[in-house]
């Protein structure tokens, strides 16, 4: 079963692309504003995003920007336009396709499916490791084990998640924002960066030979934190 947000605030819009893509092998979720699409793609395994570009509260674009930042799901842009301006904006912002209205019907499922195809394709080759080493540090995501020189130690869910998002990209930035969004799934709201911090902190405490001076775990000032790649 595959899971497709149709985003667009016209409702005619919304049933016509449900009726094109009747499928007994689709499911859709529905959203009128780019806030509301970003929502669903945080709390849902969504495969597809159709996006339009011209609504309120949060246009498409904007919308597109914001959900890059936590999936590689594929998105096919909408646009009442067919100006070179709209196409670009939309590829530029990471976009992977794009349909102009009025649509025709079977350019939306000729789309629809080919983006399906690739990314359900490069999802089947990607084998998530069960074990992630960097330098004295190890994580064995099958059994949640954590070792730091070989002795085991304990994390809490969250310093947990955290930990393994930093060592699985390592030498990546993370702003406090984008580790809120990874790990606690939630938009951030006021003073999520303090929880972020007080849980890299924890972290560092339990990975760190000095807490005050880590090896593995490193603020960039002004823009967040990564995990230093150690050669083992």
């Amino acid at each position: 079963m595959h899971k497709i947000l149709i985003c667009d605030d016209e409702s005619d819009i919304v049933n016509a692309l449900k009726i094109y893509l009747n499928n007994s092998e689709y499911e859709f979720e529905v959203a009128s504003n780019g806030v509301e699409a970003l929502n669903i793609v945080r709390k849902e395994d969504i495969h597809l995003v159709l996006l339009d570009i011209m609504m309120p509260v949060m246009n498409g674009i904007e919308a597109l920007a914001k959900i890059r930042e936590i999936s590689d799901v594929p998105v096919i842009m909408l646009t009442a336009k067919s100006e070179d301006y709209d196409i670009i904006s939309g590829l530029n912002s990471g976009a992977d396709d794009y349909i102009t209205k009025p649509f025709k019907p079977l350019e939306v499922v000729a789309r629809v499916n080919s983006q399906l195809r690739r990314y359900c394709s490069f999802k089947n080759k990607e084998t998530a490791p069960e074990i992630y080493r960097n330098g004295g540090i190890e994580i064995d995501d099958v059994a949640k084990e954590v070792r730091v020189d070989g002795e085991m130690i304990s994390l809490t869910p969250k310093e947990y998640d955290i930990l393994k998002l930093l060592i699985s990209n390592p030498n990546k930035v993370y702003s406090p924002k984008q580790i809120y969004l990874q790990v606690w799934k939630e938009t951030p709201m006021y003073k999520s960066e303090n929880a972020v911090a007080v849980h890299i902190r924890h972290l560092r405490e339990k990975i760190e030979i000095d807490s005050e001076n880590p090896r593995y775990v490193k603020a960039i000032f002004g823009q967040g934190y990564k995990m230093e790649r150690i050669r083992n």
